[in-house]
């Protein structure tokens, strides 16, 4: 079972009151940023062998022998002030092989989403599958935006902190179990504003755009070309918005809503990971592993009872779990909310469903804990020696930089009725983590996101009918919201649809980045 490193639109932090301040960023910066000096645009990149990563192992080269090469692009801290402080972000490249008759292309710029998720940590290992074809004739680069992976990164809590963090109950049932989740979460917090303050104000999507285009200048890049997964569909909008003339081919896949607050994004993600599950029962069902009782005869019933039985008996899990937390390796356990990270982190991708089935076997045949505790590491960052990548931390802190959303426990405890119908199974944890950026020593942006760039190409973009973290309407408000915007539509599963396993995606979109072939404005493909 591989790590899960295009799990990109993450299950938000819950953040809480703490009395830390950090001086706040304007609500936006593009009327103050300045022209940058030539120390940052003409910057030439230094291309080393890659150091070891956080597993001790350097990337492997590609098939056809191509090494990944490393190097540091420097930043401005802020960009309105061009001279001042700068950051070094993390880069990664593996240069093109063009074939016989075929011309190098310029450089493919990934972003992987999250926010939080290194680049240059999951380049490497999804490119070797995913873009042979594409490595041809681009040279495939990623990097780690501000305050994420190797860059000069915003980093919270250490390994046992983190551990203790997420054994706080995420749905608390009485007023103690209330106060015991907000005071835990003031710490993480406080601890976010203690060891980051100097780059908590600007870690945002707008700074780490206007890095982009610096990184393009470094390339030595006419035009952007990019492929942006998840969050990094919201980077490349932004992208896009502010410098449409310099996109080329933009590809962005699994979109997200520009146009949503963070109340709207939760609810939209509690009926996505609803209807993901529901699509996992329906294909779990009538299977020889499949936990849900008299799976194969249910089936023959119809669908809709499958669901129900299935969701009563996780149900009762999850209930057994409140309480009693199962045992897991390394005198861990499994708590109700772990496991309901570990399910919707197995929900990311068809591919891991046939490891959900045995998780949830385990958890409710035999008692253990470890399979489900698997995938919410996964979803965490945390590696099996207990250390934690700081992608949990990168994400609070640009969600929170991002959006002047901050919410109650009071308007918590209102809203949880429709967040309940919306998902009985995720509804009450997604609700109270309305509460991420409350308190945030950082006053945030504004909740909506500016994607307009009716000026820039077309840009491809791509949204998947079963995507639990980013439902595929997102797809079509994105497309209109550029004014350049031609969407593609998957039928089906999983976050994300390039490389999932439909051929007709992953031509479409090899055809739009290698041949510049724009297709019909919502094509749809199986």
């Amino acid at each position: 079972m591989r790590r899960f490193a295009a799990m990109a639109a993450l299950l938000p932090l819950v953040a809480t009151t703490v009395t830390a301040t950090v001086a706040a960023p304007p609500a936006t910066v593009a009327a103050t940023v300045a022209t940058p000096p030539a120390t940052a645009t003409g910057q030439e990149l230094t291309w080393k062998r890659c150091p070891a990563q956080e597993n001790g192992d350097r990337p492997e080269p590609l098939a056809d022998g191509t090494a990944w090469e490393c190097a540091t692009l420097k930043v401005p801290l802020d960009h309105a002030r061009p001279d001042g402080p700068r950051l070094r972000l993390a880069l990664i490249r593996a240069k093109a092989r063009p074939g016989a008759g075929e011309r190098r292309l310029g450089s493919l710029v990934f972003n992987f989403g999250g926010p939080g998720e290194s680049g240059v940590a999951t380049l490497p290992p999804i490119a070797k599958d995913r873009y042979l074809k594409l490595h041809r004739r681009y040279d495939l680069v990623s990097f780690d935006p501000r305050g994420v992976g190797r860059s000069d990164g915003v980093r919270c809590l250490d390994g046992r902190g983190f551990d203790a963090w997420r054994d706080l109950d995420g749905t608390p049932d009485s007023p103690a179990e209330e106060r015991t989740l907000i005071g835990g979460f003031r710490a993480f917090t406080a601890s976010c504003a203690r060891h980051a303050r100097a780059v908590l104000p600007y870690v945002g999507t707008e700074n780490a755009a206007r890095d982009l285009d610096l990184l393009r200048q470094a390339l030595g890049e006419e035009r952007l070309h990019y492929f942006g997964i998840s969050y990094g569909t919201k980077l490349g909008g932004v992208y896009a918005h502010l410098f449409p003339r310099r996109v080329g081919r933009m590809v962005l896949d699994g979109a997200v809503d520009p146009t949503e607050n963070a109340e709207q994004v939760a609810l939209h993600q509690a009926k996505g990971f609803q209807r993901a599950l529901g699509n996992f029962l329906r294909d779990c069902a009538g299977r020889r592993d499949c936990p849900v009782p008299g799976g194969r005869a249910a089936r023959r019933k119809g669908g809709e009872q499958d669901n129900r039985r299935g969701e009563r008996r996780i149900a009762r899990l999850l209930a057994r779990l409140d309480s009693r937390p199962l045992p897991a390796a390394g005198g861990r356990r499994l708590t109700q909310t772990q496991a309901l990270y570990g399910i919707a982190a197995a929900l990311y991708s068809r591919e891991s469903w046939p490891y959900l089935r045995l998780a949830l076997r385990s958890a409710i045949e035999d008692g253990k804990g470890d399979l489900l505790l698997y995938f919410s590491d996964a979803l965490y960052g945390r590696g099996d020696d207990g250390r934690y990548t700081n992608l949990q931390s990168a994400n609070a802190a640009v969600n929170c930089a991002d959006s002047s959303d901050r919410y109650t426990a009071a308007h918590v405890r209102a809203r949880l009725p429709e967040f309940r119908t919306a998902s009985p199974v995720f509804g009450e944890l997604l609700a109270w983590s309305l509460l991420q950026c409350t308190g945030w020593p950082v006053a945030g942006a504004a909740p909506a996101t500016d994607v307009r760039a009716p000026e820039a190409p077309p840009v491809l973009v791509v949204g998947t009918t079963g995507d639990p973290a980013t439902p595929y309407e997102g797809a079509a408000t994105m497309a209109e919201r550029l004014g350049a915007g031609v969407e593609l539509i998957h039928r089906g599963e999983g976050h994300g649809a390039y490389g999932s396993g439909s051929s007709c995606v992953d031509d479409t979109v090899n055809r739009f980045l290698l041949d510049g072939t724009v297709p019909e404005n919502r094509t749809t493909c199986p």
